[in-house]
């Protein structure tokens, strides 16, 4: 998915530019994650003094899915403007069904390779 928001899979891509696709990823309820990546822990500092937070990407998996989704793909990014602006084109959804069938959105093929 980050490959595909960032244009890596155009002969045209530049790493300074944005040549990315608008990507739409649905049914992130039914992600999995392997291994013991379940128990790992996700922190965060509030800014507050004591505002150490934490939360398992298990727990995070089972009461946010698209958020979780988010931010894997957010780690894959460039931290930068331009990253900013990428992440923008990822649109995730816990269901199956999205506003954006207008856009007629062509599903993804994804090989193991």
């Amino acid at each position: 998915v980050a490959q595909v928001l960032r244009g890596k899979h155009k002969p045209t891509f530049t790493y300074n530019q944005d040549c990315g696709d608008f990507v739409v990823v649905i049914n992130a309820e039914k992600a999995v994650l392997t291994g013991g990546k379940r128990d790992e822990l996700i922190y965060w500092h509030s800014g507050w003094p004591g505002g150490l937070k934490n939360i398992s990407k298990g727990k995070m998996m089972d009461e946010t899915p698209v958020k979780m989704i988010e931010k894997v793909v957010w780690g894959m990014t460039p931290k930068t403007k331009l990253g900013h602006q990428i992440i923008k084109k990822l649109k995730v959804y816990a269901g199956s069904e999205h506003p954006h069938a207008a856009q007629s959105p062509q599903p993804l093929k994804i090989s193991k390779d």
